[in-house]
């Protein structure tokens, strides 16, 4: 009789073991569903926008970007030309990022860039700070730039950045009724004012991870040079290049306190 009360106690234990080894599972389940969502609410309770400054995708892809504004005096044609042989060299797709001014004083250059498969985006008309500035004159320099991107590529630009880095609420809210969401950076090139280009590059490279968005800024001294060297590293690490706007996600997905969007599947 002892005997058999043991089995039954046994059995009784298996079960509720097994009850709570399913328990466990989905729990761990649900927790992997609603991770995203997490990252989504903090964003919210936060109580303000952000741009994308980068992505989760875990493929070993990366955007180089450029910003060329006629304020900073940079990208002339010859350091461009070299950008795009460096960017040639290693296959690598990218978006530069220029105002409309700088357009109209390089239209070659704007359709060069195009020409060899780079995509040409928004960094307003005359690089001005716009927060704090009303929404009329947000949407004017948005505006103006796009449309004199257009008039040369052919093509409207799909996305916008803010120049100096600068944004609040208002002008992303104003961005993504323009349908060109604001799109920042999560590595920033260091520039080769006090580094060389050696130690510029290798202090980039060392900050990407897999769906980071780097920018390199003109006028920040040998950027063909560190190019070179940032392409080289990453390369040999496994990386492929993309221009930004094939990288991002355009739907289904929620932006966390970095401004990493995070993809809800579907």
């Amino acid at each position: 009789m002892n005997r058999g009360k043991y089995r039954i106690l046994t059995k009784r234990h298996l079960a509720a073991l097994a009850v709570l080894v399913f328990l466990l599972a989905a729990l761990i389940l649900a927790a992997a569903v609603l991770a995203p969502y997490a990252y989504a609410n903090a964003a919210a309770e936060a109580g303000r926008r952000l741009p994308i400054c980068c992505t989760d995708r875990a493929d070993r892809v990366v955007s180089l970007t450029f910003d060329f504004a006629a304020a900073q005096d940079g990208g002339d044609g010859r350091e461009t030309e070299e950008i795009l042989a460096v960017l040639a060299r290693y296959h690598a797709a990218a978006s530069f990022f220029v105002t409309g001014e700088w357009a109209q004083r390089h239209p070659e250059t704007v359709m060069a860039l195009h020409g060899a498969g780079h995509e040409v985006m928004n960094l307003t008309d005359t690089y001005p700070h716009l927060p704090g500035l009303p929404r009329d004159e947000i949407i004017h320099e948005i505006q103006a730039c796009s449309d004199k991107i257009q008039a040369l590529t052919g093509v409207r630009p799909a996305l916008f950045r803010a120049p100096y880095g600068e944004y609040d609420d208002a002008l992303l809210q104003t961005a993504d009724m323009l349908g060109t969401p604001c799109v920042q950076w999560d590595v920033d090139f260091p520039g080769t004012e006090d580094l060389s280009a050696g130690e510029a590059a290798r202090r980039t490279a060392a900050q990407v991870s897999s769906g980071s968005i780097v920018r390199f800024r003109s006028g920040a001294g040998n950027i063909p040079q560190a190019l070179e060297e940032v392409l080289r590293s990453l390369q040999a690490d496994g990386y492929a290049f993309l221009p930004v706007s094939a990288m991002v996600y355009t739907e289904n997905y929620a932006l966390n306190q970095e401004g990493r969007q995070i993809s809800l599947g579907g």
